[in-house]
């Protein structure tokens, strides 16, 4: 089966939009901040001014770009539909083909260190037989998949065309998934719609499909060693509430404020990395402070803000994810990862219930970004899960 063909393309911002960016930046007509040391009433102006500081001044996007063409990068249009994505082929004796989804505010770039860890695992002390050919994507209307011009393009849109991406495109009849916030909701549904295409659906948020924070789960449903998550995850998710709000109802109104100021963007994303991610308060202990300002010009470079809140709104009209009524919904095997600071958390037994669960783990540590928090316990574990999937072992 083939689709149209994917163009290479290499990031090359122009210099005069770095200049601009620094321009804007200095000129920040910065607003009073009284009584918020604590971040109670949002991100904090002094936290935000050293950063802006040090973005202006000390942070090199050029290094961070080249970083990025190390890796193959492609675009191609579907459905009407821009998706970027970068494409590390596995070495190994036979690389299973994984397409790693995200989240909001994530980038593709969350990714980057588990990349050479999952495509050349012997390179990193493991064996070759664990290798993958690693697909990362951009959903539609983030980073390098704009612009996105046609409305309607929600998680099941999504599904469909990674679906078309990795069959018709790249060639792959059947592959593995990975993701985690909006990521694992795209994953889900591939797991549950398209489960003929998938070998395995591996999620780091615990999207379920018929039972969700927002309905079908109570206290009453966990078990004697989860007794906590209940209360932890209403505590976790009320950090959630102005975002979801604003992004569901009116986004294009806040897109002309964060497409027109950079520190209006970084205080947005910034404030939600720094809440949901796993540290003692400071978010520099668990995301360094380039991958932080990084993540930032991925969406200001792109002008994509706009497009990656409207994901919100169209999703939360979408009319039915749900295809067929058997459970397990999802019916490819899944593997779950239960991060200890993450947002949502669910009941083991519900997770049996409606996915075809065959590898559960509870980590030590982390937070709603694992990816890029703790890319190597997530490596370990999608090595782990995918490993009994694979058929015979070869080498």
């Amino acid at each position: 089966m083939s689709g149209p063909a994917p163009e290479r393309f290499t990031i090359a911002i122009p210099d005069e939009e770095l200049a601009e960016l620094r321009d804007r930046l200095e000129r920040t007509r910065w607003p009073l901040d009284p009584g918020n040391d604590d971040w109670r009433y949002g991100a904090n102006r002094r936290w935000l001014e050293e950063l802006v500081a040090y973005w202006r001044t000390g942070y090199d996007w050029r290094a961070h770009e080249a970083a990025m063409n190390r890796f193959e990068h492609f675009r191609v249009t579907l459905e009407d539909v821009p998706v970027h994505f970068i494409h590390r082929r596995g070495v190994g004796p036979s690389p299973l083909p994984l397409v790693l989804t995200h989240g909001w505010p994530w980038t593709f770039w969350d990714f980057a260190a588990m990349i050479d860890a999952l495509a050349d695992p012997a390179a990193q002390g493991g064996e070759a037989a664990d290798a993958f050919d690693v697909v990362v994507v951009s959903l539609p209307g983030y980073g390098f998949s704009v612009p996105l011009e046609r409305t309607g393009v929600t998680v099941r849109v999504t599904a469909r065309l990674w679906v078309r991406l990795m069959r018709e495109v790249l060639g792959y009849d059947r592959f593995g998934a990975h993701g985690g916030d909006w990521g694992a909701a795209v994953t889900a549904q591939l797991g549950h719609e398209f489960p003929q295409h998938l070998i395995g659906v591996h999620l780091s948020l615990p999207v379920l499909l018929r039972a969700s924070y927002y309905s079908g789960i109570a206290p009453e449903d966990y078990g004697p060693d989860e007794q906590a998550w209940f209360e932890r995850m209403q505590q976790r998710m009320a950090t959630a509430e102005s975002h979801v709000a604003v992004h569901t109802r009116d986004p294009q109104t806040l897109a002309f404020a964060l497409n027109d100021s950079p520190v209006g963007l970084a205080a947005w994303i910034l404030e939600r990395r720094r809440a949901w991610s796993d540290h003692r308060g400071d978010v520099f202990d668990a995301l360094s402070r380039d991958f932080l300002i990084t993540n930032v010009m991925l969406y200001w470079l792109t002008g994509s803000i706009g497009s990656t809140m409207r994901f919100y709104w169209e999703t939360w009209r979408e009319q039915v994810r749900l295809v067929h009524d058997r459970l397990p919904a999802i019916e490819a095997p899944t593997g779950i990862a239960v991060f200890p600071n993450d947002l949502v958390f669910v009941p083991r037994r519900l997770a049996e219930r409606y996915t075809k669960l065959t590898r559960w783990t509870r980590m030590p540590r982390g937070g709603h970004f694992a990816a890029a928090e703790q890319p190597a316990l997530l490596v370990e574990d999608l090595r782990a899960f995918f490993r009994p999937l694979r058929g015979p072992r070869i080498g």
